[in-house]
């Protein structure tokens, strides 16, 4: 994979990261000692800490992802050296190979692949955007407010899963820079952001969501072919209802790989 320098074993002997403009927590490296793929903080994130980590994109192309779950990264089984380069890999084709091998099982009277939905005109800064939902999603009493701060040394939002050699959709897809040439498609396309990882669980804010049932039900199949469980085992009512109670002028796209 195509990488940036990494500024990552500079924090070794400066944990604070204050050579390099920031002011970081507690955390710790992982990875090899020379070439570490992610510093993470000890302790939550807290809704301020988005927009704090932010300044390591300009001065160190260090992009920030909440870390959620109770599973440590040890447990996480994080593989970078398997992964491909997202650059490698069509964004059409993979979603077309993933609809063609589960939509006619899952999917009653399933046409061929439908392609990609239009892009939406965007009006919101993606980067404001992602901060906005980092901070709503770690308030106490939402579902990430333990989450913990993270930094990845990656050219892009979207390569931040294939960097880090994030397994969670292991039982859809192993080379997770295929999912990640999507997500660099999504960014394209609706000002998407990877925003937070758990063990098996993708949160991306989305900077320009569909705004008619006509444009979420085009994505709705893209979403079907990246993560068919979010189909599968959601709310009974297929595509249709999957576009209008989770995409339709949605903020935020979550997905869940059995």
């Amino acid at each position: 994979m195509a990488m940036i320098p990494n500024q990552l074993p500079r924090l070794a002997a400066d944990p604070t990261g204050r050579s390099l403009g920031l002011d970081l927590p507690p955390g710790a490296l992982t990875g090899p000692a020379d070439a570490p793929y992610i510093w993470s903080g000890h302790g939550a994130a807290g809704p301020a800490a988005w927009s704090a980590l932010r300044p390591a994109a300009r001065s160190a192309g260090l992009l920030p992802v909440l870390l959620g779950g109770d599973w440590s990264l040890d447990q996480w089984e994080l593989e970078p050296g398997r992964m491909s380069d997202p650059a490698d890999h069509d964004a059409d084709e993979v979603l077309a190979e993933f609809w063609d091998a589960n939509a006619s099982d899952e999917i009653p009277e399933s046409a061929g692949w439908p392609g990609l939905a239009p892009a939406q005109p965007c009006d919101t800064d993606p980067d404001k955007a992602a901060a906005a939902v980092a901070e709503m999603l770690t308030e106490p009493g939402f579902w990430l407010e333990d989450a913990r701060p993270a930094l990845v040394p990656a050219r892009r939002s979207a390569d931040i899963p294939a960097v880090i050699g994030w397994s969670g959709p292991l039982n859809h897809e192993n080379d997770v820079a295929r999912l990640c040439a999507v997500l660099r498609s999504w960014e394209d396309r609706f000002g998407a952001r990877v925003v937070a990882l758990t063990f098996d669980q993708l949160v991306v804010s989305v900077g320009s969501p569909p705004q008619t049932l006509e444009e979420a039900e085009a994505l709705a199949a893209e979403h079907f072919a990246f993560c068919p469980d979010n189909i599968d085992q959601g709310p009974r009512g297929g595509l249709r209802a999957y576009a209008q109670t989770g995409l339709l002028d949605s903020p935020v796209w979550t997905f869940w790989w059995d």
